[in-house]
Formats: structure tokens, C-alpha cells, sequence
């Protein structure tokens, strides 16, 4: 799922002549072995490490727009003078090295080592509580980290496991070409080193707003000056007879993922209900483990509505080569914990089921506290909800759209991670918007699409390139404009929409 980046360009160790770096450009090179990115703003010299600090990304490849560098995987984004992180998915900076100039010649030869200053944030809030252990949660104890914050935070997670990388559980890790050390999105000491108190296992039962604390199950009061409700979603699952049994399964945690990579045995049958990017995934995952795979669903193209019937079918045709069964415009009838019948009376065998229809965000705690709730926990744009102090982010939270005149909810992993890192930019009084562009990706059999922006109900989808080889940018047209792409093979021109969708925002609040 990761990407290396390329030791490419001159060698800045040896120099580089100052004409060749103009005002306002990005020279990609290295030093040594390591990908170094040279630019000069207002005259002075900057270099910053060339990989991406998320998945390793090569930010030469990237997009170079007012001062920052995008990574051309996931679209995380760096100051190019500074090195520092400014947009998840990456938690991290880059590297800073020290540029020196001799004669016309600018050489880069060590990196800085000592920290940068930061100033201390400027805010009345002693205690932060995090109501939450997934994106939104751990990017916000970090932001609120890296913005000089220096009061308590306790972050509540109901989650046996640390905050983990959810989205490689259906992909690497499900494959088992990842292992299990790789998906904690931060090492064990991260928490205690950045004084953040993570308690596992902990069920928030109710939220007062007027008492500034929440409950826990075990009865314990936590107050805090500021909070954050990050409690994700939860998989929908099938009232339908048998499938309560325990070899059937959902995908969301990491406890999950170990249950069914347990059953995932070369030559066992599985049968995925439902054609979502977790179920799909997934399938592609259990058959690189040699497991036997059907997908029932009810649509007649998978992905039809999410990414149109052109890249639909050519994910389902994808599948098909690998040798994925598709049973659509069908559902489950009944599972007897050996064989699945469907609605139209065929039987398929099955040592486990995964089931992936979709999930359903967590509102109740917001919606018994008695804040504004409308498919989600109503924020404003600075994700602050009805009640002063009490913010949302990730799955929970309608925010409204800047690139429409609707609330939206997005069930993005990026989209949760950014949320979390404006929101505690914001419980710290800086009073920053939350308009980026929805970012996703899936990735299956290695094949990646990355979709930037919301079309809720496209009008019009038009396919550049060629899906078949894999090169091609669909672009998604509502109310007259362009409001999302997806590409293949074409990382430079997701990166382009991104930068023209952030560029054609229509309001703010």
C-alpha cells in the first residue's frame, strides 16, 4: 500500500548552482541516498526530506502549491519550509536540512536536529477529553501536542487496541503482508512520552453538557474544559436468520481483523454479503491468502453508486480475474453456519461470512445530551456543536459543505484525521475552517483509485483515459460543475482536482 521514494535528481551534498533554483521553485534531489526537496521563498533557501512521512510516498512526484508539498498517494501535506505536517493523513514532519551557500552554489549536507520553536497555545482549557480511540481522536491529541498545548488530555476509547490504521486492516494486514506491529498509528510509549492519557476499554455512557463531564459505565465522572465526540461508527448487520452465528463476521476493528485472518486458511470458502469498499477489499485480501471467495450483493455493479457503473465494472471484472464469484442483484436468505441460501434459493458453502453492508454513526451520546443532530452530529464550521465547548469530528459529525449548500457527512479515514486536527486547533481558540476536500482511497490486487471530493448524486461522469489500462481519471459532474474525480494510474491529476476543488469553494460559515 506504500509507495518508496525514489533517490533521484542532483546530489545537494555536492551543490547546485543558485540560478538553478528560482524564486518561488522546488528543486527534488537527495543527499546521499535520501530524496531532498530544495526550494527559495523570498530569497532565502529551504530543504525538507523528500518522504512522506505516512506510507513513504515520494513528495518529488508530488504537487508543489503556495509553499507546500502534496503527497501524490494519500494527499498529505507539508510546509516545503519548514518540513512540518500540515494536513493528515501524515501525523509527522518531514526532515529539515541545514542549506549552505558557497559562492553560487548552494549545498545541503546535514540535517537539523535540534527542535523547532513553538509557541505555546494560548487557551483557558486545562482538561481535553477525547470521547473516542480511532482518526479523529488520535489526530487530535496530536495536533493539540504539536500546537504547544500543554494541559491534560484523556482520551476514552472503548477499543481493546490502541488507535490502529483501519484502513490497512482490509487490505496488508487482512492479506498478511502486513504485520501486526506496523498498524498502531503510534508506538505504546507515543502516549506516556506525550503526556495523553489513553484509557482502553472504557464505555462513555453519557455526555453533560451543562456539567462539563462524561460518565462512564464503571460510574466514574470525567470533567473536562473542552471536549471532543469521536466515536466513529458501527457495522450494520443482518437481522436475517442465522447470521448471528459465530463465524460470521464485520470488519471494523483490529480484533476483527484477527478473527477473520484466523479462519482465512488457503482452500477455506468464504461469502462477503455486500459489494462496499470494506467488503471488496476484503475479498481481495482473502484471495491473495488463497481462500475461495463469493460476493453477494444487491446491486447489479458494485461501486455503481459511489464511483459510477464504468469503474464499477471494472472493479467487478477485476475481481472476476482474480477468481471472485459475484451473485448480484440477490440477498441472503438464511445461514445455517455451513451454507448461505440466497434469495433466489442457490446455496453457497461458507466455513465464515464477512459481512460488509455499510455502518451507522454513533450519535446517541450527542444526541442524548441534547445537542442539534441531523444524519450526524450538527457542527458549525469551526466543528463546534450546538453546545459551546463540546466539539464532533470524523464519522458523527454533518458539517456544512463548503463546496454545496447541504450539511455533509463524510465516512472517510482522511476526513476523520483532519476533522480531529481542526478541531483542536479550534478548542485552542484559532478559529480555524474545516474545508477541505473529501479524500479516499482503496486499493485492490494493487490496482489504486484515489477519489477527491463529494458528488452526491452525480449528473453527469465522464471517463478520460482508459480503465482497461489502467490509466484514466473519471470526473464527476453535479449541478453544472465538476465536484469529484477518481483516477487510476494518474496520481498527478487527482492531485490537480484536489487543488482546483479547494480553489472553487463556494462558501464559508
Amino acid at each position: 500500500m506504500g509507495g518508496n521514494a525514489e533517490v533521484a535528481g542532483p546530489d545537494f551534498s555536492e551543490g547546485v548552482k543558485l540560478a538553478e533554483i528560482a524564486e518561488g521553485s522546488t528543486l527534488a534531489g537527495r543527499v546521499g541516498d535520501e530524496p531532498v526537496l530544495l526550494s527559495r521563498f523570498d530569497g532565502e533557501l529551504f530543504a525538507i526530506g523528500g518522504t512522506c512521512t505516512h506510507y513513504g510516498g515520494a513528495l518529488g512526484d508530488g504537487l508543489i502549491s503556495g509553499g507546500s508539498v502534496r503527497c501524490p498517494l494519500h494527499h498529505a501535506c507539508f510546509d516545503l519550509r519548514t518540513g512540518e505536517m500540515l494536513r493528515a493523513p501524515a501525523l509527522d514532519p518531514v526532515d529539515r536540512w541545514e542549506v549552505e551557500v558557497e559562492g553560487d552554489r548552494a549545498f545541503v549536507r546535514k540535517k537539523i536536529t535540534e527542535p523547532q520553536k513553538q509557541e505555546r497555545a494560548a487557551t483557558d482549557a486545562q482538561k481535553i477529553v477525547i470521547v473516542g480511540g480511532g482518526a479523529a481522536g488520535l489526530a487530535c491529541a496530536n495536533e493539540l501536542r504539536k500546537l504547544g498545548y500543554e494541559g491534560a488530555i484523556i482520551m476514552l476509547s472503548a477499543d481493546s487496541d490502541p488507535p490502529c490504521d483501519r484502513p490497512n486492516l482490509s487490505k496488508d494486514y487482512l492479506a498478511g503482508t502486513a504485520p501486526e506491529e506496523w498498524i498502531p498509528l503510534r508506538p505504546d510509549d507515543w502516549y506516556s512520552d506525550n503526556r495523553i492519557d489513553l484509557r482502553l476499554g472504557v464505555e462513555v455512557t453519557a455526555v453533560d453538557p451543562d456539567g462539563w463531564s462524561v460518565e462512564c459505565a464503571s460510574g466514574e465522572r470525567v470533567p473536562f474544559d473542552r471536549l471532543l465526540l469521536a466515536t466513529g461508527a458501527e457495522p450494520n448487520r443482518l437481522s436475517t436468520p442465522g447470521f448471528d452465528r459465530d463465524n460470521v463476521f464485520t470488519l471494523r476493528s483490529l480484533a476483527d481483523a484477527r478473527a477473520i485472518a484466523e479462519r482465512a486458511k488457503s482452500g477455506a470458502k468464504a461469502v462477503i454479503i455486500g459489494s462496499s469498499f470494506i467488503g471488496l477489499e476484503a475479498a481481495a485480501s482473502l484471495r491473495k491468502r488463497g481462500v475461495e471467495v463469493d460476493v453477494v450483493a444487491p446491486e447489479e455493479v458494485p461501486f455503481e453508486k459511489a464511483l459510477g457503473r464504468e469503474l464499477g465494472n471494472f472493479f467487478k471484472s477485476l475481481h472476476e480475474e482474480n477468481g471472485v464469484r459475484f451473485h448480484l442483484g440477490l440477498t441472503p436468505a438464511s445461514f445455517d453456519g455451513r451454507r448461505v441460501r440466497l434469495s433466489d434459493g442457490e446455496q453457497l458453502d461458507a466455513d465464515f461470512v464477512l459481512v460488509g453492508v455499510g455502518v451507522r454513526p454513533r450519535t446517541s451520546l450527542g444526541e442524548a445530551a441534547g445537542l442539534a443532530s441531523g444524519n450526524g452530529i450538527l457542527v458549525d464550521c469551526y466543528l463546534e456543536t450546538s453546545a459551546p465547548g463540546i466539539y464532533a469530528a470524523g464519522d458523527i459529525a454533518a458539517y456544512p459543505d463548503p463546496f454545496t449548500a447541504e450539511p455533509a457527512r463524510i465516512e472517510h479515514w482522511v476526513v476523520a484525521e483532519r476533522q480531529g486536527q481542526v478541531a483542536a486547533a479550534n478548542m485552542l481558540g484559532l478559529k480555524k475552517r474545516f474545508d477541505s476536500a473529501p479524500f479516499f482511497w482503496t486499493e485492490q490486487y494493487g490496482v489504486s483509485v484515489r477519489y477527491v471530493g463529494h458528488a452526491v448524486r452525480p449528473e453527469e461522469i465522464r471517463v478520460e483515459g482508459n480503465l482497461g489500462q489502467r490509466s484514466a481519471a473519471v470526473y464527476y459532474h453535479q449541478d453544472g460543475r465538476r465536484r469529484a474525480a477518481a483516477t487510476i494510474g494518474r496520481d498527478g491529476d487527482n492531485l490537480e482536482a484536489e487543488l482546483r476543488l479547494q480553489e472553487e469553494k463556494d462558501r464559508t460559515c
